[in-house]
């Protein structure tokens, strides 16, 4: 195992496309996933560590040991690519050895270390197989040996679960979570898909036209997003326009709301308030509330999500049981008690 540190790494490609100052730390064993959307950087990053991109400026470290002057093979960095890259005329065990040939490995050692990466993915046995008699996700995992038979110091995976339908993706994601965990190497994990991030990252980097906006564990990019971008880009979420009025209280829509991330902020700070469907509950009978309509309702099993359009157009998500409200009806909404926290306050020039 690893440890691994991007320090201000660089690739200009033009003013606003490549990756700008990128610093990351991954330690040894953990996953790291970069997140964003196309364009944001994720692929040049992957690309940048494993030496097929040359870097403008800036190192990276493994252990200590700066590998950007290294060739790819030099690196030792394992590679799974986006479609896998199997060659269709070899069986798997073929497939595997391919990259342990070209290091000079032969014989007996040759079949004990393809061997031993097989079972390594829950494939002993596999090694007659043709690539065309596998499934997409027995596919992955022969390439995922294939990058683990050289004994790599990093794992690298480019959209790992992109080209797997939905059912066969999530039974994917959850096998190549546990092979992560157990494997224990190093791993950096390139996806467009905030699911694959969350499920297969034990830290997230959000990524945004070549800039990091904030790295965290999943469960801090939800509920403590560090910008507009990664608010809106992580989970589902409504926003409206509002103002802080000290002591950590609101004014949206014309009620007066606690939110303690407003604490941080002085009074009469213009802001942009981001709410997440869950923090919002439809008012009891006789209980005061943001006047609206529910203009649209989607089922999702246990839970549905009302669309609540306020009288100035601002539309608000909310979730509750199916049977909660109906389109057409007039509601009135408050903060679900606890639910205060996930409520983030953004400063107007900064949104």
């Amino acid at each position: 195992m690893s440890d691994l540190q991007l320090r201000h790494l660089t690739r200009r490609f033009s003013a606003s496309a490549g990756v700008f100052d990128l610093s990351l730390a991954i330690p040894s064993g953990r996953a790291l996933a970069l997140l964003g959307p196309s364009g944001s950087g994720k692929t040049t990053t992957l690309r940048l560590l494993g030496g097929f991109e040359s870097p403008d400026g800036g190192n990276i470290l493994v252990d200590g040991e700066d590998v950007v002057a290294l060739r790819p093979e030099q690196r030792r960095f394992g590679m799974v690519f986006q479609h896998y890259a199997l060659f269709p005329h070899l069986d798997a065990g073929e497939n595997v050895a391919f990259g342990l040939e070209s290091r000079g490995v032969r014989s007996a050692e040759l079949h004990r270390r393809v061997a031993e990466a097989l079972a390594l993915v829950d494939l002993a046995g596999f090694e007659r197989r043709r690539v065309a008699e596998l499934s997409g996700g027995q596919q992955q995992r022969v390439a995922l040996a294939r990058a683990l038979a050289p004994s790599p110091r990093v794992i690298l995976l480019d959209e790992p679960l992109s080209n797997l339908d939905p059912a066969l993706r999530e039974r994917t994601r959850r096998e190549l979570r546990a092979l992560i965990r157990r494997i224990g190497l190093t791993t950096i994990i390139v996806t467009h898909e905030q699911e694959d991030a969350f499920d297969l990252g034990d830290m997230v980097a959000v990524l945004r036209e070549g800039r990091l906006e904030q790295v965290g564990t999943p469960e801090e990019l939800y509920q403590a997003p560090a910008t507009p971008f990664v608010g809106g880009f992580i989970g589902r979420g409504s926003w409206m326009e509002g103002k802080c009025l000290g002591g950590g209280r609101l004014r949206l829509a014309g009620a007066q709301w606690a939110v303690p991330d407003a604490a941080r902020l002085g009074a009469e700070v213009p802001v942009r308030v981001l709410i997440r469907p869950e923090t919002l509950r439809f008012a009891r009978p006789g209980e005061d509330g943001i006047a609206g309509t529910v203009t649209d309702r989607r089922f999702a099993g246990a839970q549905a999500h009302f669309t609540v359009t306020l009288p100035g157009g601002t539309a608000l998500e909310v979730a509750s049981g199916p049977q909660a409200a109906v389109v057409g009806e007039e509601v009135r909404l408050r903060l679900l008690e606890g639910g205060e926290g996930l409520v983030r306050c953004f400063p107007v020039e900064s949104a």
